[in-house]
């Protein structure tokens, strides 16, 4: 199996694999390496190993050194001119009257370019503030614009629950998420309640829907009608994590009572297909469908 090494160019970037060319690299190593944008510092994230062959882009390029002192103090003085950059680029954004957002500045290794970020509602015209800005900095410009989710990743923040965005504390790729996963877990279809900073659904929903996949497998269907200690019922909710049912008991006289079983204490003798008010169903599809990928 050939060995590698794991670098991320960006905190909480893609993991990208790299030969060791003979060299051994602990984690937090800075290196500079050869990409297709040209020469990059980068800092190792996975320490030498070998892995397998299918988990390889190929080619697979060589790191060309690790990174000298002068190597680190170059990429400090390029992060130290980057405010100035951003303050410069919104004042030029604004005297063109461009609609976009501007969101970072980033000088390349060798200082050749700057990228700037940005967002925007459809596509922007900005030649006339490229050819503008290269005027000012007299290197190359890029301007590149992002979604709305990697907006939240470059800028970071706290999350509905207290804590760092997962996207910009540990995620390197973001994963599909979709309102599916919301309905399997028995959530509420608000999108003030499932949406993160980003204004889409939230990248957490999608940690535990392996789990819900296989314990729906086993759990009575809504609706279904089921025999327990107490008589026969008709299954009104399932507790997926705890692995509860809910029954609902009526009675000759027509009273109408709800009990708690654990799974293993019910048995389906009837099921009946999950039903949904259509209308309420397309209301509520459609005041969240944005919220997907």
């Amino acid at each position: 199996m050939p060995e590698i090494v794991g670098i991320r160019f960006k905190t909480m970037g893609k993991i990208y694999y790299f030969s060791p060319n003979n060299i051994s690299f602990e984690e937090g190593d800075g290196v500079i390496v050869e990409t297709s944008k040209g020469v990059e510092y980068g800092k190792v994230v996975l320490s030498n190993r070998n892995v397998d062959e299918k988990d390889i882009v190929q080619p697979l390029k060589d790191v060309k050194r690790k990174a000298t002192k002068e190597d680190d103090d170059k990429i400090k003085k390029n992060r130290e001119k980057k405010e100035s950059a951003l303050k410069i680029a919104e004042e030029k954004i604004e005297k063109h009257g461009l609609k976009m957002k501007l969101i970072d500045a980033e000088y390349t290794f060798d200082g050749n370019k700057v990228i700037f970020y940005f967002t925007a509602d459809g596509r922007i015209d900005f030649r006339e503030l490229v050819r503008d800005l290269a005027s000012v900095f007299k290197i190359r410009i890029e301007l590149r614009q992002i979604g709305i989710r990697d907006e939240a990743k470059l800028l970071g923040g706290l999350g509905p629950c207290g804590r760092a965005c997962c996207c910009s504390a540990y995620l390197g790729d973001f994963a599909h998420v979709s309102i599916k996963m919301v309905k399997k877990q028995g959530l509420s279809l608000n999108p003030t309640k499932i949406s993160g900073l980003c204004g889409r659904l939230m990248c957490c929903l999608g940690y535990e829907d392996e789990y819900y996949d296989e314990v729906a497998k086993i759990m009575p269907r809504y609706e279904s009608f089921v025999k327990t200690k107490d008589g026969r019922g008709q299954v009104i909710g399932n507790d997926m994590l705890r692995k509860r049912v809910k029954v609902k008991f009526e009675g000759k006289d027509g009273s109408i009572k709800f009990e708690e079983y654990n799974l293993e204490d019910v048995q389906v003798f009837q099921t009946i297909s999950q039903t949904l008010d259509d209308e309420i169903k397309k209301e509520a599809v459609g005041d969240i469908k944005k919220l997907e990928d």
